[in-house]
Formats: C-alpha cells, structure tokens, sequence
C-alpha cells in the first residue's frame, strides 16, 4: 500500500504544456495534479492508448473534445469532472484570474511522452 503527499513545486511540463505533480501510480493507472496558469492555452493533444479522468480543484476555464464528428466544449469550474477517452482529440485553457488546477487519473499507467500526439484544436496555444 502506497502513500503519498502533494509535491509543492511541480515535477515536470505535460505534453500540453500544463504544470505536472505526480501523485500515485501503479499497475492499472496513475493520477497527477495539474496547474494552468492563468489566460495559458494549452496545445490539443490526442491520446494513442490512455483514458482519463479529470476533477477540477481551483480555478476556471474549458476544455474542447472531438471524437469523430462529435466536439463539445465545456466550462470548467470546481466540482467538475470530465473524461477524455483514448483516441479523443482534446485542448485546454485557464480563462480565469487565478490558475486552473485539477486532479488527472490515467488508465492504463502513462507510457511516456509520445503517447500524446499534437492536433489541431479549438484555440491557438500560448505555450
């Protein structure tokens, strides 16, 4: 059995460019914190095998999903969750005053960084 606490500087950049603490992992997924700081456009990224699940924390913004002919965009705020199935195309931005931050939990565990493929998105990036 694991136990971990909350890095208080991140560990390394996302491949959408998002602040990164690492929390837990093991055989069947793993869960980090994410930081976007505030007015950062994310890059659109799709995943090749990995699912997510996403819980904001802190913050506002949005995030854009495509899969197929199906795109929706919606307002992220506190108490929100959202899941970006593997294969989706998906970006995100922080459109508040303060920093998005949420929980991530990967499943299957993250493979490394050519997991994550860079797309076209809804919006131009910042970072």
């Amino acid at each position: 059995m694991k136990y971990t606490r909350l890095p208080e500087t991140a560990d390394d950049k996302s491949p959408a460019g998002a602040d990164i603490r690492f929390i837990m992992d093991g055989p069947t997924g793993n869960m980090i914190h994410s930081t976007v700081p505030a007015g950062q456009i994310n890059r659109a990224t799709q995943h090749k095998t990995v699912s997510e699940f996403w819980h904001v924390l802190e913050g506002q913004g949005q995030i854009w999903r495509k899969s197929g002919s199906t795109e929706i965009i919606v307002d992220l705020e506190p108490g929100v969750s959202i899941d970006i199935p593997a294969g989706t195309a998906f970006q995100y931005r922080a459109t508040g005053t303060a920093p998005l931050k949420f929980i991530c939990i990967s499943m299957p565990p993250w493979p490394g960084d050519d997991e994550a493929e860079n797309v076209e998105g809804a919006w131009q990036p910042t970072v």
